[in-house]
Formats: structure tokens, sequence, C-alpha cells
């Protein structure tokens, strides 16, 4: 019996051990984050030197960009989200090579722009033209449908 809770010991220790080293890496890898939090899910860390992911928007520089009555195109996404991960590496390096820029709101890190922004799904790329909604593409969608997207509401 002495020998199974030394053994059980030993396994929670082992456990607790890597818990922790576990968010001091973490910790390390989000230090001087573009969001300004100290406290980044595991996802959003993960993408932090990923070049898909550098046209970040906090929720305030939107909310002033929108304010000041500027157009602009803001991709609503979570990093969980499957189809996010999808388009992503279709829509960012598509927007570059049209020059287009779209910013990046992440939905997981700044929860509120579900509310503020009316966003039901993710992805969701939005169109607002001298600070107000014009278009709205919702989902997964192909090159293609993106591509057109892009033409027919930044392009006139």
């Amino acid at each position: 019996m002495k020998k199974v809770i030394i053994f059980l010991a030993i396994v929670i220790v082992l456990f607790a051990a890597i818990f922790f080293i576990t968010k001091y890496q973490q910790n390390e890898e989000a230090k001087n984050n573009p969001y300004g939090k100290t406290d980044l899910h595991p996802e959003t860390i993960d993408q932090l030197h990923d070049s898909n992911y550098q046209n970040l928007i906090l929720p305030d520089e939107l909310k002033k960009k929108l304010d000041q009555k500027e157009s602009l195109v803001v991709y609503f996404y979570s990093p969980t989200c499957p189809h996010c991960k999808k388009t992503t590496p279709i829509l960012m390096p598509l927007a570059k090579n049209m020059n287009v820029h779209v910013y990046q709101y992440n939905l997981l890190e700044f929860d509120q722009g579900w509310d503020d922004y009316h966003i039901q799904y993710t992805p969701t790329i939005v169109y607002y033209e001298k600070g107000k909604e014009k278009s709205r593409l919702v989902g997964e969608q192909p090159k293609e449908k993106l591509r057109s997207f892009l033409e027919q509401t930044i392009k006139k």
C-alpha cells in the first residue's frame, strides 16, 4: 500500500511540474505581444509568429477608426475555429497580392467583438465604408469567392 501511495505522489508531482513548465513557457512566448494582454489563450500564442496573423487590430483602435469614418476591411476570426484556420492562409496572401489591407480582429481574445459588431459565426469579413458597414461575407469560402468579395467591395 505504501508503494502505491508513493507512486501516486510521484505521478501527481510530475503532472504538476509539467503544468507549471508549460504555463511558464506560454508566458515567456506571450511577453511583448501585440495584444497588450499578459494572459493569452494558448491558441493565440501559437499564432504570434505566424506571418498570416500580423495585421491585428485591437478593439479600441477599431472603434477609433470607425468613429473617424474610415473605410476598412476587418476579418473577425477565432484561433480555435477550424474554418478560420482554413480561410486565413488563403485570405491574407490574396489580400496582400491585391494590395488590400485586411485588419484581423481576434474574437477569442476580445469576445466583446461578437456583440459590438454583430458577429454570429467565424470567419466573418466586414467591409466598412466611411465608418459604416457596407457588406459582409460569413463563413468559410473558396478563394474565388474571397477574391470576388475583395474586388467588389474594395476595388470599386
